[in-house]
């Protein structure tokens, strides 16, 4: 909600601008989706690491204090 009351003071300001982004928008979109899924597969290798590090403390019992 936020970015569409954004791009509606845009296109009050400067309308060939705000017409301009909204026809870029799906190239841009296009083009990040790349590096959101690169982040992805960055996040869940991190989570793997993670997960055998903790792995044989996880075997011993220990439970971490959040686990209540």
């Amino acid at each position: 909600m936020v970015k569409f009351l954004l791009w509606l003071l845009l296109l009050v300001v400067c309308w060939p601008l705000a017409l301009l982004a909204l026809m870029l928008w799906p190239i841009v979109w296009l083009v990040s989706l790349p590096f959101r899924l690169i982040g992805i597969a960055v996040s869940g290798v991190f989570a793997l690491i993670s997960a055998l590090v903790t792995l044989p403390a996880r075997w011993l019992g220990w439970r971490p204090a959040s686990a209540g």
